[in-house]
């Protein structure tokens, strides 16, 4: 379900390092949102550049 508004909150632990930066890609069908769109959205680069939920590097 999606909302008017929403909140969102960064969790970091040091400084921004923009080399250590990654980023799911928005339209992952495993991660199943349907995104309401007209057309093609407009992305930054780095979110062209997300990779898939399947292949994201994992912390532990």
């Amino acid at each position: 379900m999606l909302s008017e508004t929403a909140e969102f909150l960064y969790k970091t632990t040091n400084y921004y390092t923009p080399e250590y930066e990654c980023s799911l890609l928005w339209s992952d069908p495993a991660i199943g949102i349907k995104w309401p769109l007209d057309g093609e959205p407009k992305l930054a680069a780095k979110d062209v550049a997300g990779k898939l939920l399947a292949n994201a590097e994992l912390f532990e």
